[in-house]
């Protein structure tokens, strides 16, 4: 005799924490109420609660099923829903994590090469990744690694309005290496900023008479 195979019980459970009862969906005979401030108002039968949160507008929501009885709290549902939508978004926004994503030269690099590879490296940093540039000496080039000194230099440079050293250049075997990051743009002034006042009330000190202003020397 064949075996029944059981409900996937777990997936109805998932699936029931994850539907909210609302307004007429809510069949229990009575519920525990909470007002829109916090306050509670009791315990009192469903539809009579649901009028009150009819009469004010708003709807009644079920915030806790497994209560004995059941929670419920007037509200908007819909300004609600909206306003954890934004919750989450800004949750996995600040959860991205910070990248290192690399840029590999070596000490024969052509100018049209180097350039390339600079705007990579700025496209990466406008995307909030830090960067590693890395460039590894190959046969001959071993012999001259100062041509490797100066190409990360340029690269440096030419990425320094947008970028700050996170780590400086460092030889490990055969592998010349630094890290750039995004420049921290905290305490940075605003283009266009005004220059400070001087305080309401306060006029320049005139010079005092008999005394005339200096002038630069012929």
């Amino acid at each position: 005799m064949a075996l029944k195979p059981k409900p996937l019980q777990r997936e109805d459970n998932r699936k029931k924490a994850s539907f909210i009862r609302v307004d007429a969906k809510i069949r229990v005979p009575e519920v525990r109420v909470v007002d829109t401030e916090g306050k509670m108002l009791g315990i009192m039968p469903t539809r009579k609660a649901q009028a009150i949160a009819e009469s004010l507008g708003l709807n009644l929501v079920e915030i806790t099923p497994t209560a004995q009885p059941p929670v419920c709290k007037i509200m908007d549902y819909g300004k609600f829903r909206y306003e954890e939508s934004i919750k989450q978004k800004q949750a996995r926004k600040n959860a991205k994590t910070t990248q290192v994503k690399e840029i590999k030269f070596h000490a024969g690099t052509d100018v049209g090469d180097e350039a390339r590879k600079v705007k990579e490296i700025l496209g990466f940093i406008e995307q909030g990744n830090k960067v590693k540039v890395s460039l590894k000496f190959r046969g001959r080039e071993n012999a001259h690694k100062e041509l490797g000194d100066e190409l990360i230099a340029r690269v440096i440079t030419a990425c320094a309005e947008k970028t700050s050293v996170e780590q400086p250049p460092k030889l490990n075997g055969k592998e010349l290496s630094c890290i750039l990051a995004p420049k921290s743009t905290k305490g940075k002034k605003q283009p266009g900023a005004e220059a400070p006042r001087p305080a309401p009330g306060l006029a320049p000190t005139p010079p005092k008479p008999g005394l005339a202003p200096s002038r630069p020397q012929p």
